[in-house]
This record gives C-alpha cells, sequence and structure tokens, in this order.
C-alpha cells in the first residue's frame, strides 16, 4: 500500500535540522527559498546555541519541536542521518528530506534499515529536495532556475542534476518537481501514485536510472492513466540487468536496454530517448493529453525542404504519415493551386499569395479523418531578421485562425533546438498551440501523443491458457535444478521442457559407436546424429552435427567423421557421447528463446531459426507475463511471421497458433523457473507447412550464476 505523502509534498509545519548561524549551509539556503518564495505555513529552525536564524525563532533541539510538524528538513552529514531519525520519530514528525550523500557501507545499511522501518516519509538521501510550486514550498537547498514558473507538469527525477537540466529548458510550467535521490524508503512509484492525485497536476515526466519495484510503478502509471493524466519517462545510464546469456543464441540477440522498452511498452507507458525530447514531449502533453488512436500526423508548411525533411525524422521515429482522403485532396488542391493535395502540405508552392486559401486548407486537413495531429513546420528562431518575423508573425496568424476550435492536437515545430522568438511563441501558446524547438523533438512529442495508455501486462495472465504443470512436478524439478550448475544437463533440460508441453524430437545419448549401433531402433532412421559434450553449446559450428543418416553404415561414418572434427575444433572437449535424433521433416526453422531480466522477469525472443539465427536477426521480443495472444502479434512482426502467412505463395498459409503456444509455454517455464534459468535457446525449432506443428530440434539451458 503506497505511502500518504501529502506531510511531505504540501506541508504547513517545516522543521529545518541543520541550518547554521554563522554561515551558509544547506539548510539556510532551504529556509531561503522558502521565505523569498512566499511560503505560508511555519518554519522553525533547529540550533543547540542560536535563538534565531534569518529571523526565523529558533529551538534547542528536535525533542523541543512542537507537536504536529509536517516535515523536517534533515541537512545533516551521513554519519548523523540515523540519528536524526530516530530523534524525529520519537518526536513524531512525519516527513523528512536528508541532503546527505557520502555514506560508509555501515552507515549506509544502518540507515536503509531505518528508513524502510520508519513511520516517516523519507525522501532521499542524496537528493536535491523537492520544489513545489503550487503552494510556494521551495524545499530545494540551491538557487532555482530564472526560467522556472509554474505551470501543471510535475517531474521526478531521481537524478538532482537531471532536474536542473529539465528546469532549464523547459518552456512549460511545473507544479512540482522531486528529486527522489537514492530511494532508501520511498522510490518514484510513490511519488507517481500521490501525483494521480494531486488537481494542480495534469502530466508527469520522470527521470529515471533504474526502477527498484516494477509492479509498483507500472501500476502507479495505472493510476495516473485511470486519473486521465499523462507519463513520459526518460530511462538513463545502461542497466546491467538481463545480461545472463553468453551461450545461448537469445544472449547474443538481446540487450540490456531492450529490457526497458519492452517494459515501457507492455506497461503503456510512453518512453522518450533523451532531456530535449523529454521536454518536448511534456510541453506537447500539457497541451493536449494522452490522444490514444491519433497516430497520423498531416505536416504543412511554407517550405518545401523542410516539410520534405519532417517527413524524413517522421520515418525515422516511426511515426505515420496520414493519408489524405480523396475529398480533402480535391478540396487541397481548389484552395491551393498547383498543389498536388498529398501529404505534407507545402503553403510556400502557391507564389501567388492571393490564389491561396492557407485556413481553408487547414481547415480540410482537421476534418480529414485521417489525420490524428497537425503539425506545422515553422522557422521561429530568435535570431530571425525584422522582415522574416513580420512574414512568419502573419504565417503565424494564419495558422492561428484556423485552428480555432479544433479538438484535434495542433503542434508548431521549430526546426532547430535554438531558442524561439517570443513574439511567435506567444503568438502560438495563446491559442494552446505549443511551439517545440527541434524537428525530430517535436516529432517524437507528437508519436507520444498517441501512447497506447493499456497494459498488456494487466491481462496476459487472465487470457492464457491453463497451466501445463503441477506444483509437485515443479518442486521436484526446481530440486533437480539446484544441482546444477553452468549448462543444465540436456536430459534434465528436457524433462523441464516436456513439463512444460514443450514438443522436442525423440532422441538418446549413446557413448561410443556400438551403444549407438545397438540402440538405433530405439530411434529409427532416418536419424540425425550429433556430438554430446557439457563443453560444446553449438554444435554444427564445429561439426558436430550430421543430418540424413540412413542406416548403420552411414550411422558409423557419421560418428567417425564427428569425431575427428570435434578433435580437430575443440581437443579440449569432454565427449559425453553421441545424441541419436529422429529426423523431423520440416518446412521452416525458428529460433525461441528467453533470458532472465531480473527485476522485470524474462524477455522472451522468437523469430527466424537455423544457423544463421544470428546473422538473420529476425526476431521480435516480449516480456513475461506473455500469453498465447501477445506470442502470435510477436510471431506477426517477423519475417518468420510473413512467410507462415504465405507470402508471394513460397509456403502454403500456415498456422501460427502451435507455435505461438510454444512461445507462452516457454514463458511460463520461465515465470516459474527465471530466478533458477539464465538463459533457454530452442534452435532449430522446425515447422511444417500448412498445419504449423511444431517440434524442437536442439535445446540449451543455462543456469543463474
Amino acid at each position: 500500500m503506497s505511502r500518504d505523502l501529502t506531510t511531505l509534498i504540501r506541508p504547513e509545519t517545516i522543521a529545518v535540522v541543520g541550518a547554521s548561524a554563522t554561515k551558509e549551509a544547506q539548510g539556510n539556503l532551504v529556509i531561503a527559498n522558502l521565505l523569498s518564495r512566499g511560503f505560508k505555513g511555519r518554519i522553525i529552525p533547529v540550533h543547540r546555541e542560536a535563538s534565531e536564524i534569518q529571523g526565523l525563532q529558533t529551538v534547542r533541539s528536535i525533542a523541543e519541536l512542537p507537536d504536529m510538524v509536517d516535515l523536517a528538513v534533515a541537512s545533516v552529514p551521513a554519519s548523523a542521518a540515523v540519528s536524526t531519525a530516530r530523534d524525529l520519530e520519537a518526536r513524531q514528525v512525519r516527513s523528512a528530506i536528508y541532503f546527505a550523500a557520502g555514506f560508509s557501507a555501515e552507515d549506509d545499511e544502518a540507515f536503509r534499515k531505518t528508513a524502510l522501518e520508519s513511520r516517516m516519509n523519507i525522501l532521499g538521501p542524496n537528493c536535491m529536495g523537492f520544489i513545489n510550486l503550487s503552494d510556494a514550498a521551495f524545499l530545494y537547498p540551491a538557487t532555482t532556475s530564472s526560467r522556472l514558473k509554474r505551470g501543471r507538469v510535475a517531474l521526478v527525477a531521481q537524478s538532482g542534476s537531471a532536474a536542473i537540466t529539465v528546469m532549464n529548458s523547459a518552456d512549460f510550467g511545473f507544479s512540482k518537481i522531486i528529486t527522489v535521490g537514492s530511494e532508501f524508503q520511498l522510490a518514484a512509484a510513490d511519488y507517481l501514485h500521490w501525483l494521480a492525485g494531486d488537481d494542480d497536476t495534469s502530466t508527469v515526466g520522470v527521470v529515471m536510472e533504474s526502477i527498484q519495484d516494477p509492479h509498483a510503478f507500472a501500476a502507479a502509471a495505472r493510476r495516473l492513466h485511470a486519473a486521465g493524466k499523462s507519463l513520459a519517462v526518460l530511462k538513463v545510464g545502461q542497466s546491467r540487468i538481463g545480461a545472463a546469456a553468453t551461450i545461448a543464441h537469445t544472449g547474443a540477440m538481446t540487450r540490456d536496454a531492450d529490457t526497458y522498452d519492452l517494459y515501457f511498452r507492455k506497461n503503456g507507458i510512453c518512453a522518450v530517448g533523451d532531456y530535449d525530447e523529454l521536454a518536448a514531449t511534456l510541453q506537447c502533453l500539457e497541451a493536449w493529453g494522452h490522444a490514444p488512436g491519433r497516430r497520423g500526423v498531416a505536416l504543412a508548411g511554407i517550405s518545401g525542404g523542410q516539410t520534405a525533411l519532417a517527413c524524413d525524422v517522421a520515418e525515422a521515429v516511426d511515426l505515420p504519415m496520414s493519408r489524405f482522403s480523396p475529398e480533402t485532396a480535391v478540396t487541397l488542391r481548389n484552395v491551393l493551386p498547383g498543389t498536388p493535395g498529398q501529404n505534407p502540405v507545402d503553403f510556400g508552392a502557391v507564389v501567388d499569395r492571393s490564389a491561396r486559401d492557407t485556413p481553408a486548407a487547414i481547415r480540410a486537413m482537421l476534418a480529414d479523418p485521417g489525420v490524428g495531429v497537425l503539425a506545422f513546420v515553422q522557422d521561429c528562431q530568435e535570431g530571425l531578421n525584422e522582415r522574416s518575423l513580420n512574414i512568419y508573425h502573419g504565417v503565424a496568424q494564419d495558422y492561428r485562425r484556423a485552428v480555432a476550435g479544433t479538438t484535434k492536437p495542433v503542434v508548431a515545430i521549430s526546426p532547430t533546438s535554438g531558442e524561439v522568438h517570443e513574439t511567435l511563441r506567444a503568438e502560438f501558446q495563446q491559442h494552446g498551440v505549443p511551439l517545440v524547438r527541434g524537428l525530430r523533438e517535436g516529432l517524437v512529442a507528437i508519436k507520444a501523443l498517441d501512447c497506447a495508455r493499456t497494459s498488456d501486462a494487466a491481462t496476459a495472465k487472465a487470457s492464457r491458457g491453463p497451466r501445463p504443470i503441477s506444483g509437485d512436478l515443479l518442486a521436484g524439478l526446481r530440486a533437480e535444478l539446484a544441482q546444477q550448475a553452468g549448462q543444465v544437463e540436456r536430459d534434465l533440460a528436457l524433462r523441464v521442457l516436456a513439463a512444460y508441453g514443450v514438443p522436442v524430437v525423440a532422441a538418446l545419448v549413446a557413448e561410443n559407436v556400438e551403444a549407438a549401433l545397438a540402440r538405433a531402433d530405439e530411434v529409427g532412421f532416418p536419424m540425425v546424429v550429433k556430438i554430446s559434450s557439457p563443453d560444446i553449446a553449438h554444435r554444427s559450428e564445429l561439426g558436430g552435427v550430421v543430418l540424413g543418416v540412413t542406416d548403420e553404415k552411414s550411422l558409423k561414418n557419421a560418428i567417425a567423421s564427428i569425431t575427428a572434427n570435434i578433435r580437430l575444433a575443440a581437443p579440449e572437449a569432454r565427449i559425453a557421447g553421441f545424441e541419436l535424433q529422429t529426423e523431423f521433416g520440416g518446412d521452416l526453422e525458428a529460433v525461441v528463446g528467453a533470458v532472465a531480466s531480473p527485476p522485470f522477469g524474462a524477455k522472451i525472443i522468437v523469430g527466424s531459426g537455423g544457423t544463421l539465427v544470428e546473422l538473420l536477426k529476425d526476431t521480435s521480443q516480449g516480456l513475461t507475463p506473455l500469453s498465447a495472444g501477445e506470442a502470435e502479434r510477436m510471431i506477426g512482426r517477423t519475417a518468420l511471421g510473413e512467410r507462415m502467412n504465405g507470402y508471394r505463395k513460397l509456403l502454403p498459409p500456415t498456422d501460427i497458433a502451435p507455435l505461438a503456444q510454444l512461445v507462452e509455454n516457454i514463458a511460463l517455464m520461465m515465470e516459474d523457473l527465471g530466478d533458477m534459468l539464465a538463459a533457454c535457446d530452442l534452435n532449430p525449432v522446425v515447422i511444417r507447412k500448412g498445419t504449423g506443428e511444431v517440434m524442437v530440434v536442439d535445446a540449451l539451458m543455462d543456469m543463474r550464476s
């Protein structure tokens, strides 16, 4: 259950522990900010000797604080954090902020334990506090940006410097700016949960380095969205999560950063790539909010070159361009003589200004059902000369008059990141049109307007079939896996797969050629022969696989050939024997894999398989929990899926349901065993045309270290 952070974020009585009577400390800067910004509540400095600090009457100790103190600013060294927290707790102070950094290992452990056990809300440590512009509560130990103004955007940042960067570049106003620091107790999810109920906030931006509790963060995002508020997240830094598998193909085909991308997409969270994109996105979200289903963008401007470049950038950021209806095209050709009536629209192509009706063209684009967002690409830089400014101001007035009353999002984009001219900013913004700096930034922001705001994770478990494994069987397999290290023994790996309903081709391991000949009938000809070695992961690459073995003579030859190849390619490898497999005739080869990605679950991969799997790079990824329906969509995003759908009649249409079911079962396996397994690699998975019947030919499992 999330804590009530009202006494932290909207305090009425504030104690400041650590303000100095003789010098400027962080506590003094906080007091100065509170006083200069017009805080209406009570401020009580705590000082052992001074009777007054910055014109405020002090108390000598925390124990002398009055009842009902909402918040204490603990501007104390790291070594004093625990004792200060205990004293504040004893005095029943409700919330506290800690700026301190540089904790020793012992102090770190002690303060974390104290914070988690405390009834107080504790922000930090290693943070820059917060700024509540809505209530003039500047709990911030530094001078604030001159650009800072009140608005309806809240920013939650793990890094104080990140908050400063966004504050210094924002063209919008803030309601709250919260720097969460090291999150010894409260995390970003707690602040999102509170902001969902904050009437002064409509849009929230988050700058994060990591997520402590993915489930809590996703739940907080859902609460924000349910309250009709928008959310955009910038993930900074390259996390090491999911960097588990190096032997399996699956591990080579995924990156750590993919995990966060999958997590955000799965939970309907809008993610951006840098500070500029975040600022632009928050600016547009503040103006328009999320508008799901309005993906198509119409681009217009007075420069054909700029709109053409905008099309290139839109394609690069995966923002689809609207296709005008025939009726819209006719209207555009009538009001803009000589133009093709297509997207993008170049008003400047009509040289005779008296012949073009720009407002009518804009109204036609906005009326088109295929247009989700209208974007004007227009030079608005601060350095415009007076003549250009006058021309562009007139153009902006035309735009403004034409969009009056529209319910569709309209965004103006100055194509470079330089400061925009205040005259043009005012012209657009006084009529509700955000003016965004930067072509890419503006188009990324427009894409963010269509953020799905729906959570696949919330519905995945409900939409899955019955679990294929019993509790007793799972417990037994876990006990066996606990005795493994490195690569899981093949027999156990196959039994794990069988327990989850994964079809694996019939096989046995013979110790030598004599045993292989004696047991060949158990598999039957034709068969495939492979080396069995705990030291060899990818057998075909070393000449350890022979296909099409049809009789005893070819079986002997296959074993001799494999033995010679392995002695040459991997002379130190231990040879446990030779695996005999029934040859399963199929028409396509797929790869299905999984990589443990704590704390998010596991990444599941499906796509074209075989020996060229890493070269083809035809895969799609998902994050557990995963349903068969999601698995089908993953397959549909690959070239493998296109081929199964009958691409150019190279194959008859082939049912993808069996492959999707296999993918779902592997996801279920990783939900149960992902705390033990680092990776699972099924390659190839052979698929028969038409029926889509699947059979796993080769399987590899690695234990987590």
